[in-house]
């Protein structure tokens, strides 16, 4: 059996911290085997850097998955044009976008594949058709690559694309996790054919706000529908995830478990 923790989508510095911090213990707790995080919103809330990915890579992370929000952060297109693999971007961009969309890891307990696709219902920009790339990347995964175990973060704005994803890839890989929303779902299934589902991970960010954000002005942007910035909350953090356990042999899931952990300021100074 192997043990698949994710993480969803990381918020600014708060909810960095708190990722960096929990890791040791959620490995241990879990057994885990393989960790992805969905670092989209790292960055002040927005985009990625390279220096803030090499920071999550060196605290644990195996491997970094984005969404709409990849190209925020201007460094980081031309830092993944040099082919770090450890950070995703969509893989339904088209030819020629820099990075890579899949990536395989070598762990002792086999290969284990990591997607990346983005929704096209409610979000920008329009990229290729995940259903369409997102099968045949299986496939491609699967018979090429070997990798029995692959993981799919489909970062999606409707829940019908996200639900109609793990359907589409049920039998093709082991895990189908929705990202973006920030609220964490109560869907999690084994699929018939044996993909473990579940429509939105969470975020592991500051949980008095608004998905992260502070809440004034926002409220103040929904009463007023005047432009204003989103600063990105404080603690405490809500940190939600799913550990997903796989048959190493079939890559069929076993077993989904939804995760949250409240993580306070005082503990990092704590431990």
């Amino acid at each position: 059996m192997l043990t698949i923790l994710f993480v969803g989508d990381i918020v600014g510095e708060p909810g960095r911290k708190a990722f960096m911090h929990m890791l040791p213990e959620l490995k241990h707790e879990f057994g885990v085997d393989v960790t992805i995080a969905n670092a989209e919103n790292a960055a002040a809330g927005r985009g990625l850097t390279p220096k803030l990915a090499q920071e999550l890579l060196s605290a644990g992370a195996d491997v970094l998955t984005t969404g709409d929000h990849v190209w925020d952060q201007p460094e980081l297109a031309p830092w993944l044009q040099l082919g770090d693999a450890k950070v995703l971007r969509p893989l339904n961009y088209p030819e020629g976008t820099p990075g890579n969309g899949s990536i395989v890891l070598d762990t002792p307990k086999g290969r284990v594949a990591v997607m990346q696709l983005q929704g096209r219902s409610f979000i920008q920009p329009p990229l290729e058709n995940p259903f369409q790339l997102g099968e045949s990347e299986a496939i491609r995964l699967r018979e090429e690559e070997k990798a029995n175990i692959i993981f799919v973060d489909i970062h999606a704005e409707t829940t019908s694309e996200k639900v109609s994803t793990g359907y589409n890839l049920d039998g093709l890989v082991s895990a189908v996790i929705g990202t973006h929303t920030h609220v964490q779902t109560a869907d999690e299934i084994i699929l018939e054919q044996g993909t473990a589902y579940l429509t939105d991970a969470g975020m592991c960010g500051p949980s008095i706000g608004v998905l992260g954000r502070e809440r004034e002005p926002i409220i103040k942007r929904f009463r007023t529908s005047m432009p204003t910035k989103f600063p990105v909350a404080g603690w405490p953090v809500r940190l939600c995830g799913a550990v997903i356990r796989v048959d190493e042999q079939t890559g069929k899931a076993l077993d989904i478990v939804r995760i949250q952990r409240m993580v306070e300021k005082s503990d990092l100074h704590a431990s």
